[in-house]
């Protein structure tokens, strides 16, 4: 779920504007760079002289139209801050409602980010040669992290927030195990108890997560579950189903709404989540500075969103601000197209309707995605302030079927070395179409790609792509139209 209260809390003074203030004309930037620095980019496909950001980057606080209100899910009222203090700390809660351009990093924070973080930007050069393309294509790489993914970005500093509100037990929901091992680490760091439900898809698929998160002392229980009222009430219709992201995130709120001792914390959608994420694109703004480029395209995967907003957010000030003109582009599966095919409306972040309503491009929060091996991915609806961005048309999307997208992660893993995740795949196949289409035009573009991890516990996917047993899934058109039908329907 994701709450955007904006006209909450007073404005505080905006910290640090001029950060990466690029001082240049728009037409004149890609020629202000050096031909050293462009050199350099050529011989040394690595970038590593940057320092990590000590504030996060709210978007909300530039756009030109501020994204509408979360909902109360009975009165369909604005929410208010109260509210929301049964599932997550007062800290959170305020950045979640925040309109101040930057927010200061707790120096805690900053000290398990200096584990991994800075992450590098790469020049995918070897994959360029493969492609025979005259694009030239950068990633960002975020598999460094202990969880081997971006997701610790905004699992570390949710733990210690409550931690510092002396909370005791956290939990949350995982699709892929990406965020569920994320929040396990940190949680180990700060001396939380954590607890979390995985969807069973994935749960099934990928049993070493299950086994990282036991490492880090959590608990993990396949959902949907018979712990739940809202898990009890899936298996009753459906003793063999799958789960979902929406179904696990019901699990979780009820577990904490029932336990005054016990928070909420979500990995992907929620404003704050999104806003501890643009360490990436903040870090990424000054190693294209330092190769001596300027991205013509930006592509990232989307599920919720926070590994797509954390790069592409702090861009798009810069393209506000008129710096710069990149097309940013998110890619989604076939299977669960909430970008390209849902419906932009109020709708109920998790299965049971327990969240509050959130204006989000969905395909209804009872929909569930085919089991496609991007776990991650499998969300009913996307983050309300990427969907606010996507109907302010600063962005685009497409979606893409899974054997394309394991097609370009093997040509990947072949030249450039690294397995990238299920969920990246979608931004590897979407930037080997960009390139393709270079060779064809004999553009030179510069292709910035989102990598948000690794897929070492994802290789039973990678043997069913190998072994030609993988098959595209897509969405019923069916199955969406009646989940669309029971979008709730708010006076506005």
């Amino acid at each position: 779920m994701a709450v955007s209260l904006p006209n909450l809390f007073p404005k505080g003074d905006a910290y640090g504007t001029k950060y990466f203030e690029i001082k240049t004309k728009p037409s004149q930037l890609k020629l202000s760079f050096s031909y050293r620095a462009r050199a350099k980019a050529a011989l040394n496909p690595r970038s590593s002289s940057v320092e990590i950001p000590r504030q996060w980057y709210n978007l909300v606080a530039d756009l030109p139209i501020k994204p509408p209100p979360p909902l109360h899910p009975k009165t369909f009222q604005p929410i208010k801050p109260e509210d929301l203090s049964p599932l997550f700390c007062d800290e959170l809660i305020k950045q979640e409602a925040s309109i101040d351009q930057f927010i200061d990093i707790p120096e805690e924070v900053l000290d398990v980010y200096s584990l991994w973080r800075p992450t590098p930007l790469i020049r995918a050069k070897r994959l360029e040669k493969l492609l025979d393309t005259p694009a030239r294509i950068y990633y960002k790489y975020e598999g460094g992290s202990p969880a081997g993914s971006h997701k610790p970005n905004s699992a570390v500093p949710q733990a210690w927030y409550n931690k510092m509100g002396n909370v005791k037990n956290v939990v949350t929901e995982t699709g892929a195990g990406q965020w569920g091992s994320a929040l396990s680490f940190a949680c180990s760091l700060f001396g939380l108890n954590c607890e979390v439900w995985q969807v069973r898809a994935s749960f099934d698929q990928k049993p070493y997560r299950k086994m990282m998160m036991q490492t880090w002392g959590a608990k993990v229980h396949p959902s949907p579950s018979d712990l739940t009222e809202a898990g009890r009430a899936i298996l009753q219709m459906d003793p063999s189903s799958p789960g979902s992201l929406g179904i696990a995130i019901s699990e979780a709120v009820e577990v904490a709404a029932k336990n005054a001792d016990t928070k909420y914390c979500l990995g992907s959608v929620l404003n704050h989540v999104l806003l501890h994420q643009t360490v990436i694109g903040e870090e990424c703004i000054k190693q294209m500075e330092d190769f001596g480029e300027t991205p013509d395209v930006i592509i990232g995967c989307t599920g919720g969103g926070s590994n797509f907003a954390g790069l592409a957010f702090p861009f798009i000030r810069e393209k506000l601000k008129g710096r710069i003109n990149p097309l940013i582009r998110a890619v989604e599966p076939t299977a669960c197209p909430s970008l390209t095919k849902g419906v932009y409306a109020y709708d109920y972040g998790d299965t049971a309707g327990m969240t509050p309503l959130m204006k989000m491009h969905t395909l209804g929060h009872d929909f569930i995605p085919d089991p496609i091996h991007s776990g991650g991915l499998r969300y009913h609806g996307m983050a309300p302030l990427i969907s606010h961005v996507y109907e302010l048309g600063f962005m685009e999307a497409i979606s893409i079927p899974q054997i394309e997208c394991f097609q370009g992660a093997i040509q990947f893993a072949r030249s450039e070395g690294l397995i990238p995740a299920p969920e990246p795949t979608h931004a590897i196949a979407a930037t080997i179409r960009e390139a393709l289409r270079c060779k064809e035009t004999g553009e030179s573009k510069v292709i910035l790609m989102a990598m948000c991890g690794h897929g070492h516990f994802d290789l039973s996917s990678y043997d069913k792509y190998l072994q030609g047993s993988m098959v595209d899934l897509s969405f019923s058109e069916e199955k969406i139209k009646a989940s669309l039908a029971k979008i709730p329907q708010p006076v506005s």
